[in-house]
């Protein structure tokens, strides 16, 4: 088996570095304004300029960690710097909150309407802070970090349109983004203030949304964690608890609490019986815990984030602990990832439920420089560590 891990890890590292680096640094770099053109067809042509602030952010977190992990390469480290001082310069409103998207040029487009710009935000200049060693970018990094912190129970804000008091919840989403950002920004955090955090968001996670007798996850449930017999209240998105899982499992590995990371896996394996396709295979965009029809149309589509975050979620647990019940499942997912999304460059994203290509594009206005690249990175560090290379 080690030499397979070896030549896993091989491949990974491979498509990472000869594929998908350079096609984002080719492709997508914006000399004339700074920042990045994220919207890509299968040719690589820009199809529209309009920049979101969620796949700039990603795209300088991407680099940086590149260049904090692997190499310090001065093309990865100015590929970053192009990002965050174009961020820097038009990403935030005058109070400070990050908005949605701009013009090409750096102009306002759509207003701070939620917390997932800043939460990008602080990822992106905490990595790139520890690249460049830019005073500003850490101060940049905690301000959209308090951001997130101050902004948590209430995500959006004025831009809330859901009626107050009749029916409130809160969404898987917060505590899992913030779980993930105070990993990555331990360095800029006292002890103290860290394990707070991630006490908080285990206990959120794995407590109020983990539902423990179904041991599947709930996307949205009741402020007491009780669900909510309602679309809202009813909808599993097989992905996002499955990336969650890897979350709390980094922080078990972090803690040596073998019990949390069991329970994390136990919950992406659950997961994965629930929301695989057992007609035509792949992971299920959403789905209605009771089985009624998702208020999603584009529930049984298959993306390519989902199937990436549970490569990395079953490739670390099969690290953490060798269950075979982990390396079963990540063949059958591999087998469908790399045979379905994977394309020379960059891989495509969005499929149809048969697994036919549905959106003939490489990067768009939710598909940017992140989830691939993130994922071959940590598939690639699990398989080196199973067959005891370095990276």
């Amino acid at each position: 088996m080690t030499q397979h891990f070896g030549k896993l890890a091989d491949q990974y590292r491979q498509t990472l570095l000869d594929e998908i680096v350079p096609f984002w640094q080719t492709h997508s770099i914006d000399t004339k304004y700074g920042g990045y053109l994220t919207c890509l067809d299968a040719s690589a042509q820009v199809y529209d300029t309009d920049k979101f602030i969620w796949l700039q952010n990603r795209q300088v977190w991407t680099f940086s960690m590149l260049y904090n992990q692997l190499a310090h390469r001065d093309d990865w480290l100015e590929t970053a710097k192009l990002g965050a001082d174009f961020l820097a310069a038009h990403g935030r409103d005058a109070e400070g909150n990050w908005y949605f998207s701009l013009t090409r040029t750096g102009k306002p487009l759509t207003q701070p309407y939620n917390i997932f710009s800043d939460c990008f935000a602080a990822m992106a200049f905490s990595q790139y802070a520890l690249a460049s060693g830019e005073e500003s970018a850490k101060e940049i990094a905690l301000q959209a970090y308090q951001n997130v912190l101050r902004r948590q129970e209430n995500p959006k804000g004025q831009y809330n349109k859901v009626y107050p008091g009749t029916r409130p919840m809160k969404t898987l989403a917060v505590p899992m983004i913030l779980a993930n950002l105070s990993l990555e920004m331990d360095w800029l955090l006292a002890d103290e203030r860290l394990e707070a955090m991630l006490d908080q968001t285990v206990k959120a996670v794995m407590e109020d949304f983990l539902d423990a007798e179904r041991g599947i996850l709930y996307e949205n449930v009741a402020p007491d964690g009780s669900h909510l017999d309602c679309f809202e209240g009813r909808v599993i998105n097989p992905g996002h608890g499955i990336e969650a899982m890897w979350f709390m499992m980094a922080i078990g590995e972090r803690r040596q609490d073998l019990a949390l990371i069991e329970r994390a896996i136990a919950a992406v394996l659950r997961s994965l019986d629930f929301g695989w396709d057992q007609e035509y295979g792949g992971i299920f965009y959403f789905l209605d815990a009771e089985g009624h029809p998702p208020q999603q149309l584009e529930w049984s589509q298959k993306l390519w984030w989902v199937h990436l975050e549970a490569l990395v979620a079953l490739a670390m647990g099969y690290r953490l602990t060798g269950q075979d019940a982990c390396w079963q499942w990540y063949q059958r997912v591999h087998d469908y990832a790399w045979s379905h999304f994977a394309d020379a460059g960059e891989w495509f994203g969005y499929l149809n439920r048969q697994g036919d290509v549905l959106l003939n594009l490489k990067g768009g206005k939710w598909k940017g420089c992140f989830h691939v690249p993130r994922a071959l990175y940590l598939c690639w560090q699990q398989f080196a560590g199973l067959a005891g290379q370095t990276l």
